[in-house]
């Protein structure tokens, strides 16, 4: 396979783990605080055995930079769709601007 198309897969399926680990607990507002971070907490730690090997096998082809940038990019497809099914809240003008906006840097890093 593919470093970079292998690099983006588990990025992309460490970045479903972390997005649930931020946002996750917003769906359950009944959680306490206390509660909420434990559980948030070990979520990440899945998140963390996916994307360091993502980073160490796409570091093979790629920069520290343009991980970092192609990271972001999963980062936001990822929350799109997380927000979308899970907190039912809406996509305004202003945030798919703001997103194609960072989605053209990442087209200027890889070009």
């Amino acid at each position: 396979m593919n470093t970079i198309l292998l690099t983006a897969l588990l990025l992309t399926a460490s970045n479903v783990f972390m997005i649930i680990a931020w946002y996750g607990h917003l769906r359950f507002k009944e959680l306490s605080m206390v509660l909420a971070i434990v559980i948030s907490w070990g979520i990440a730690f899945f998140e963390y055995c996916i994307q360091v090997p993502a980073n160490r096998i796409g570091y093979k082809q790629c920069s520290a930079y343009q991980l970092k940038i192609m990271q972001e990019c999963i980062t936001l497809v990822v929350f799109i769709v997380f927000i979308w099914l899970m907190l039912d809240e809406k996509m305004t003008w202003r945030y798919l601007l703001s997103f194609s906006l960072i989605i053209s840097a990442a087209i200027v890093a890889f070009a």
